[in-house]
């Protein structure tokens, strides 16, 4: 245990000691921003276009819809975690230092997803925020809502997404050693195949992709699939289930390899 804590802490110097990491983080704040105050604006003009009665724009939902575009600032920064220390040799200085492997592994993940998870929520707090404000506007009709119930649950969820996301990601870096490779196999798993599985118009390739990353993710955060435009086909807490066996099985092959191959 004392060894875990202090490769965490060394892992915590290392993240902050950078500039790629405050880069993605402030790209991810301003991409959830401008995504989710889109998204809420296009909802409450397309209401007040068609004059649909009783029709509301819950602020934090936006946030939800807006994580599909918004992860991939995040992954990015949760790649380079690992990554960058092999293209910069560093690997092998934290694996002199840390000799068990699957400390410096676990290590890592300790400090990615309690970040990836207060990115998450910070961001989505002021991207809630700014599409209260703007949604105010007579043009919109006064339409957004915020209630505090639901905007707490939207966030938590938010950022527990990014987390475990972040956590898969860093799984894949171990096993892939090099950032195309990695952001490669993670694109295909978050959006490149559930999209092609759901161009195929087959049953069974459509409820595959639907327990892949983002859709389960998004069944967690109880959101509506906009690729389908029908609600996922089932609870959030199996949602939550899928994340966490994406993100398990990828740590579980990161530390396959990288137990088993040199630095």
């Amino acid at each position: 245990m004392r060894a875990l804590g202090q490769a965490a802490w060394a892992e915590w110097g290392k993240l902050w000691s950078v500039r790629s990491t405050w880069w993605c983080l402030a790209s991810a704040s301003a991409l959830m921003v401008l995504t989710a105050v889109a998204l809420a604006a296009a909802q409450a003009t397309d209401a007040v276009r068609d004059r649909v009665p009783g029709v509301r724009v819950t602020a934090s939902e936006s946030v939800v819809s807006a994580t599909s575009f918004v992860q991939f600032a995040l992954v990015a920064l949760a790649m380079l975690v690992i990554t960058a220390e092999y293209s910069s040799g560093g690997i092998r200085v934290t694996l002199q230092a840390t000799p068990v492997r699957g400390v410096v592994l676990a290590a890592k993940a300790l400090v990615v997803a309690p970040v990836m998870f207060a990115a998450g929520v910070l961001s989505g707090a002021v991207a809630t925020a700014a599409v209260y404000a703007v949604l105010q506007a007579d043009v919109f009709g006064g339409l957004v809502v915020l209630p505090f119930g639901e905007a707490v649950r939207d966030l938590a969820g938010a950022g527990l997404y990014f987390a475990l996301v972040s956590v898969l990601t860093l799984g894949v870096g171990a096993a892939m050693r090099s950032a195309a490779g990695t952001l490669t196999v993670v694109f295909m798993l978050l959006m490149g195949l559930p999209l092609l599985l759901l161009m195929t118009g087959s049953q069974a390739a459509l409820d595959a992709s639907m327990r892949m990353p983002m859709f389960a993710g998004l069944a967690f955060m109880d959101s509506v699939d906009n690729m389908t435009g029908g609600p996922i086909p089932y609870s959030a807490g199996e949602g939550l289930a899928w994340l966490l066996a994406w993100a398990a099985a990828g740590v579980a092959a990161g530390y396959a390899v990288l137990r088993r191959r040199d630095a």
